[in-house]
């Protein structure tokens, strides 16, 4: 069987696991093409790359001369790959060798489809975060605090979980579904481009869901971890281009003011959090 899957991974300052993450993956099955976009890290990630692209003829480097998203930087990777599945796969995961084909496998009994697979620290805990529903917005004016938050419950008893949305850290889905929804909205910056994603998936009558069964490594958050207060701007920003898209036609404009509200009121309660891990 021809291998099927092209894996796009967005790097930004990873290069403390953007080598393992390459080694993983390309030691995994059923992959035809990587292709790793660099949003102009400055940390030794054009070494790692070369290194691997000297070894390995399907990988290609992209080296973008400024940051221009996650979003559009994977568009970037899709538009130079040829492969029928996509698989998006950030930096800091590392993948089985088997995990990739048996998902890819699992994607082409279903046809148009959006997947994931469990993700684990690497002490094994679950992300609680990789199975989200949309947000509530309603929810959010009650509470911004508790409106805010997405993850679902895993349900064990279903090996294939269907969810309204799947954490962005690892997707795979047909390029064809990719490209008749118009691909990742370059709007985005950083954060809720994923849940932008798997919702236009939906409506376009897909299958999201998760293989419960299959999991791998997400050594979580290595290229934010310096840039706080930058990444929950654009993770609030994301929100509100989200319910703009979305929910904003069907709400009048004092339930859109407040909801705006709601969201930076979010934001705003998250400052001394940060300031507490930072030691200000």
């Amino acid at each position: 069987m021809n291998a099927r899957i092209a894996a796009i991974i967005v790097s930004y300052q990873s290069a403390s696991t953007l080598d393992a993450c390459l080694t993983r993956l390309r030691a995994a099955q059923d992959i035809a093409e990587i292709r790793v976009v660099d949003n102009n890290s400055d940390d030794g990630t054009l070494e790692i790359v070369q290194r691997h692209a000297s070894a390995d003829p399907r990988l290609h480097f992209i080296a973008n001369p400024d940051n221009p998203g996650f979003a559009a930087a994977n568009n970037q990777g899709v538009a130079d790959s040829r492969a029928p599945w996509l698989a998006f796969i950030n930096p800091d995961l590392m993948v089985d060798a088997d995990t990739l084909a048996q998902l890819c496998q699992r994607g082409e009994a279903l046809g148009d489809c959006l997947l994931g697979v469990e993700q684990v620290d690497e002490a094994g805990v679950p992300d609680a975060a990789v199975r989200r529903r949309d947000p509530d917005f309603a929810a959010m004016l009650r509470n911004p605090g508790q409106g805010a938050k997405l993850a679902l419950p895993v349900d064990r008893t279903q090996t294939l979980q269907r969810v309204p949305a799947l954490s962005g850290a690892l997707l795979l889905m047909p390029r064809a579904l990719f490209d008749r929804i118009g691909g990742w909205d370059a709007g985005y910056r950083l954060h809720a481009e994923d849940l932008d994603l798997c919702r236009r998936a939906r409506e376009a009558g897909a299958v999201v869901a998760i293989a419960n069964d299959l999991r791998v490594t997400h050594v979580r958050g290595v290229s934010s971890r310096s840039r706080p207060f930058f990444v929950e701007w654009h993770k609030h920003r994301g929100l509100w281009r989200y319910f703009r898209k979305f929910e904003a036609p069907q709400r009048s404009l004092p339930v859109q003011l407040a909801v705006w509200g709601a969201i930076w009121a979010h934001a705003l309660v998250q400052v001394p959090r940060i300031l507490m891990r930072s030691g200000a």
